[in-house]
C-alpha cells in the first residue's frame, strides 16, 4: 500500500495582510515577497554590534540634518519587503507611510546584524536597499569581525561615514 504524503501549499500574503497582523501583536514579524516571518530574539553580541554601531554613526554624524532609529523602526524596502532593520539612518525629512504613520519609506542606510553570512534573506535587505542607487545597506555579521557594504551612491549622495 502506497501513502501519498499530501503537503499545503505555502500561503502568500499581501501587504495588507501582513499590516494587519503587524497590528494585532507585539511579536515583530517581517515581509517578503509574500511571506511573513518573525523576527528571532537579539543575543549579545547582535545587541554589542548594533549599539557599537549607533554610537559610532552617531557621532560622525553629529551637526547633520539625520535622524537615527535602533530596533523598532518598521520600513518599507519595496512593496514586497518590509523589515526591522537593527539600524536605520535618514538624512533628509523622513517618511513615512501607514495608518499609524509608522512605516519609514526613505531610509537612507540600514544595517542589519545577521547570525551568519548564510542567512540569504536578512542579507537580502542591505543589496535590495541599495538596489535603486540612492540608498546604502550594511550586513554586520555576529561570527566574523566585518561587514558587507552594499553601496550605489553618487559623491554627491555621500553621508562622510
Amino acid at each position: 500500500m502506497s501513502e501519498k504524503i499530501l503537503t499545503q501549499p505555502e500561503k502568500i500574503y499581501t501587504v495588507e495582510d501582513y499590516l494587519n497582523f503587524k497590528h494585532r501583536g507585539s511579536t515583530k514579524r517581517e515581509f517578503y515577497n509574500g511571506k511573513i516571518f518573525d523576527t528571532a530574539g537579539s543575543s549579545r553580541r547582535h545587541n554589542l554590534i548594533g549599539s557599537n554601531t549607533t554610537i559610532g554613526v552617531g557621532s560622525r554624524l553629529r551637526g547633520q540634518k539625520c535622524e537615527i532609529y535602533v530596533n523598532d523602526m518598521l520600513v518599507k524596502l519595496s512593496n514586497k519587503s518590509f523589515c526591522y532593520p537593527d539600524v536605520v539612518i535618514v538624512k533628509e525629512e523622513p517618511v513615512f507611510d501607514g495608518s499609524e504613520l509608522d512605516v519609514l519609506v526613505n531610509p537612507t542606510v540600514i544595517v542589519e546584524v545577521s547570525e551568519s553570512d548564510r542567512l540569504p534573506r536578512q542579507n537580502g535587505k542591505a543589496r535590495q536597499l541599495s538596489g535603486d542607487g540612492k540608498r546604502q545597506g550594511m550586513s554586520a555579521y555576529q561570527r566574523r569581525r566585518n561587514a558587507r557594504r552594499a553601496l550605489r551612491q553618487t559623491n554627491d549622495q555621500s553621508m562622510g561615514l
